[in-house]
């Protein structure tokens, strides 16, 4: 997908200077999951990119990647597994450690949530650096299961992350809107 720098449905991506830190140019969907139309679109489109790729779970990162990723998995009739923050599941887990553009982080995943052989779409917000997409599929594939596909709203095209994400050469990575790149 080329650049979209305005039209519907990115002039309902609201931008935020200097969050979560200064410097940083934060993409805020929430304008977006607020218009149904628009919120509709999101869901289905990444739904539809991924209805001919074989999966077993759908995979959200949080926190909007839950509400994208639920969407997806309701539409594609497969269950969801969360990503969470550390602390923040309530079962045993596994956890990765990451970069982040702005500091560093860590995501879990119950250590049940996902078996050997399976197949997991991963969908989350937003593609930036990379950071946070790589640690999902590294905890995805820490516990046996593969990597079927890595969806996202957004891409920030300028930032690379795309490049960040180690994948089979046939694992689908789809962005819906890129911002600043070829995405």
């Amino acid at each position: 997908m080329g650049t979209v720098e305005s039209g519907w449905p990115a002039s309902l991506i609201r931008d935020v200077p200097d969050f979560p830190t200064p410097g940083i140019l934060f993409k805020d969907i929430t304008p977006l999951l607020d218009d149904a139309e628009a919120f509709r679109w999101a869901a289905d489109e990444l739904a539809d990119r991924f209805s001919d790729t074989p999966a077993d779970r759908v995979v959200g990162v949080e926190a909007r990647g839950f509400i994208l990723g639920a969407a997806v998995a309701y539409r594609l009739g497969l269950g969801f597994v969360p990503v969470r923050k550390p602390g923040k599941l309530p079962y045993d887990t596994r956890t990765v450690d990451y970069q982040l553009e702005y500091g560093t982080a860590s995501l879990e995943a119950h250590t049940d949530a996902l078996s050997p052989g399976q197949r997991a779409l991963i969908v989350d917000d937003v593609l930036a650096t990379g950071g946070t997409a790589a640690a999902a599929v590294e905890l995805v594939s820490s516990g046996g299961a593969a990597v079927a596909g890595v969806g996202f709203l957004i891409e920030l095209g300028f930032l690379s992350g795309r490049e960040k994400i180690e994948i089979d050469a046939d694992c689908p990575v789809i962005s819906l809107l890129c911002f600043g790149g070829d995405g």
